[in-house]
């Protein structure tokens, strides 16, 4: 009994340790951005609006973490991401609205946001509920404070990913009139966008059939790419990213730090690895696998495939 009680003390420290490094670095990291893009931002009672929806972000996902770990259930926890997306969405526009009427482009980014944040939450949400679980939560959900650490990720991918949004809707002043950059990144976020709600459908449909389980898919456009999911979703964010061209000046122009963010993390920490890994683990011994993600890119397609 008194070494099980050494065991579970020790592992609760271990865990009270990588929790609060997490916590630690991801305030550290929201206090820079903060204080770098929020120059210009509409100042609500002493403190700029991109404050307030930083504090929006880390306290809705913290509210949602505190029933997620007594019920030790991650159930609602994409859904509970694209709800604080709608929140801080919603708040800078009006955080901005204090100053002036909403331009042309705040309306168009937002109205993009919450077109990609109801789709792709949803889509996570319901996915989750047919399968019941979500295996990336396995060994966190078990314990309540190193469950925290998921839901303070979700927070800061939600501001920093956010952060062109907010910096613009959020302006004090007047915004320039739309331009081509705009152009082009609505352009890009279609693209991206398209790419992700396809790609999910594919998939989608071919988990649905009984035949393939167990397997992998090698259609669609997954024939061309093994995530074109997160190709979508990088390019989507990139293309919000130019919406900030002809409105950002000085210290400002570190929210394009959001699609690098992304872009690293699905390619080198959450994502790709961690996916790979799994696919690896169930079907590396397997040759055609190995044809198909030797024949096929992790991310970018090829401009032709091999044979």
């Amino acid at each position: 009994m008194a070494v099980e009680e050494a065991l579970a003390m020790d592992s609760l420290r271990q865990d009270l340790r990588l929790t609060t490094i997490v916590v630690a670095v991801a305030s550290i990291i929201v206090f820079l951005m903060v204080n770098a893009v929020g120059k210009n931002s509409v100042v609500l009672n002493g403190s700029s609006a991109v404050l307030y929806c930083a504090v929006i972000c880390f306290g809705t996902q913290w509210a949602a973490w505190v029933p997620a770990s007594i019920l030790k259930t991650e159930r609602f926890y994409d859904l509970m991401g694209g709800l604080t997306y709608l929140a801080a969405v919603g708040f800078s526009l009006w955080a901005g609205a204090q100053s002036e009427a909403p331009s042309v482009r705040e309306l168009i980014i937002s109205f993009l946001v919450v077109i990609w944040s109801l789709r792709l939450s949803s889509f996570l949400y319901f996915r989750i509920h047919r399968t019941g679980k979500d295996g990336r939560f396995d060994q966190l959900k078990t314990s309540p404070i190193r469950f925290l650490i998921p839901w303070t990720l979700q927070a800061l991918w939600v501001f920093l990913t956010m952060i062109v949004v907010i910096v613009i809707n959020s302006q004090a002043g007047s915004a320039p009139e739309l331009g081509m950059w705009d152009a082009v990144g609505f352009s890009i976020w279609i693209l991206g966008f398209g790419i992700e709600v396809i790609s999910d459908h594919q998939k989608t449909v071919f988990n649905t059939e009984s035949n393939n389980q167990g397997k992998w898919i090698d259609s669609g456009l997954w024939s061309y790419s093994r995530h074109p999911n997160y190709l979508g979703e990088i390019l989507l964010w990139t293309g919000i990213a130019f919406f900030g061209v002809s409105c950002f000046t000085g210290l400002e122009r570190f929210a394009w730090v959001s699609p690098i963010f992304i872009y690293l993390l699905l390619t080198k920490i959450s994502g790709i690895p961690i996916l790979d890994k799994r696919a690896l683990e169930k079907w590396g011994e397997d040759p055609e696998y190995q044809k198909y993600r030797e024949n096929t890119p992790a991310l970018i397609p090829r401009l032709s495939k091999k044979s």
